[in-house]
């Protein structure tokens, strides 16, 4: 009988202490289930707990010093550029054009190039048809 109420106690005190494993046992598949809820067949199911008791069940098990495997991933940080676009592009289009202007004399070369074989191709051309007249 005191070996019953001894253990009941022990659990009663070991409850107290940590009541949030409970509640992860009995969230535990919700929760992985996402932050907000979940698509299901093509309908939106949410929590079967609710944000401000995911929380706070969030935050006990911190304090508690256990690992809380349930939050979402987090997403690299955007750069937010500074100052006016117009800039920006201005500044871009600069860049590209110093970048254009020393690959010009190989471009032009290269126009060159096909603009002589184009011309040599119609003239052999209309050499075969006079010769096939």
């Amino acid at each position: 009988m005191a070996g019953k109420t001894v253990k009941s106690l022990a659990k009663a005190v070991g409850e107290f202490q940590y009541p949030w494993q409970e509640k992860l046992a009995k969230y535990k598949d919700e929760l992985s289930k996402g932050v907000w809820g979940y698509w299901e067949l093509g309908a939106w199911k949410p929590l079967g707990i609710s944000a401000r008791r995911r929380a706070q069940l969030r935050k006990e098990v911190l304090l508690a010093g256990a690992d809380w495997p349930y939050d979402p991933e987090r997403k690299e940080m955007k750069t937010k550029r500074k100052g006016h676009k117009v800039d920006r592009l201005a500044a871009e289009k600069r860049e590209r054009t110093a970048e254009l202007m020393e690959a010009m004399p190989q471009m032009l070369a290269d126009y060159r190039k096909r603009k002589w074989e184009r011309k040599m191709k119609a003239e052999d051309d209309a050499a075969k048809r006079a010769i096939q007249e």
